[in-house]
């Protein structure tokens, strides 16, 4: 064989061993290097290349950031024996590699672990609090149930106050849960509730008991309201009926001074001739009781004719 073929040869075998020999450790991973199925070695967790006996030795990836698991949701009695389906979440973490390949070896029998794990410590702790525990963190005052009820505020006070909770619940759960996972080579960050719900029966009776309260609450609020209404309408025709009755009083008071006064004027006019005024309100008399439909019999010597008898004889 020519020499160059031997070089080329060569040169694709080394090529091939260091391409088998060189790995990579990603900041987000951890590797543990096993020869024949064994253990060789501290796992390899800072970044960066490195090299094993090619062929021989493997490279097994884990990851070293933190990992989700997310529970199957679940119909969980709570200690006052009300149904709700609770759905759990939370975040884990390889914190031993070497264990975690011996006992788990990989994620998906880590879910698995998890599972068996953090689901009964969830049902241990839902079914030991009451429900107000499971959704309440604190004693704080809550402001829509007391709406309109402020005769009962005293008993649901009562009713809603918790010694330990929802916060204080997760930690339980995540306090039993670690300690049977270290042996997995696992760390349990966190764990949380996403979301709790009634079960199907009892979300209609909790909703039509809430929908009640409700309208219990806007009927009341409609009667205050009527009652308000009714006030201020009467509050407004008592002021219609005293503005009225002042201005009917000034209207009568400015119009007998009118009269006074058209009386005296009248009075004053009139007085310097008696006759003429006697004369002027005969007239207005005949134009008040006569019109032309009007029929009268009188005497001549009737004093209600008199000016109507001197003007009617012809003058001799």
């Amino acid at each position: 064989m020519k020499p160059k073929g031997i070089i080329i040869i060569v040169a694709i075998i080394l090529i091939v061993f260091i391409y088998n020999a060189a790995y990579t450790v990603d900041e987000t991973q951890q590797v543990v290097i096993t020869q024949f199925g064994r253990i060789i070695g501290k796992p390899k967790v800072d970044p960066g290349l490195k090299f094993k006996i090619p062929f021989i030795q493997k490279a097994n990836y884990f990851a070293n950031n933190l990992l989700g698991w997310d529970g199957d949701p679940g119909q969980i009695p709570t200690l006052d024996k009300t149904f709700i389906w609770v759905d759990t979440f939370a975040r884990w973490k390889i914190v031993d590699p070497i264990t975690f390949f011996q006992t788990v070896n990989n994620r998906f029998n880590a879910i698995g672990k998890l599972n068996d794990i953090i689901d009964p410590a969830v049902r241990n702790a839902i079914t030991s609090h009451r429900l107000i525990s499971a959704v309440r963190n604190t004693n704080r005052e809550m402001d829509t149930a007391e709406i309109g009820r402020e005769d009962e505020s005293e008993n649901k006070r009562d009713t809603y106050a918790i010694e330990i909770g929802r916060g204080e619940i997760t930690r339980g759960i995540l306090q039993q849960a670690q300690p049977k996972l270290t042996a997995f080579g696992i760390e349990l960050v966190d764990v949380k509730i996403k979301r709790i719900n009634y079960v199907e029966q009892v979300r209609k009776s909790v909703y039509g008991r809430m929908i009640a309260e409700r309208k219990q609450i806007a009927e009341k609020f409609r009667s205050e309201g009527k009652g308000e209404a009714r006030k201020i309408l009467g509050e407004k025709e008592r002021y219609l009926k005293q503005i009225t009755s002042e201005a009917y009083r000034t209207a009568q008071e400015i119009k007998g001074e009118a009269d006074a006064k058209a009386t005296t004027v009248f009075a004053n006019a009139f007085g310097i001739d008696p006759e003429f005024y006697s004369f002027t309100k005969t007239l207005e008399i005949y134009g008040e009781a006569l019109d032309k439909d009007s029929e009268l019999i009188l005497s001549t010597d009737s004093e209600f004719f008199k000016y109507l008898k001197g003007y009617t004889e012809t003058p001799e």
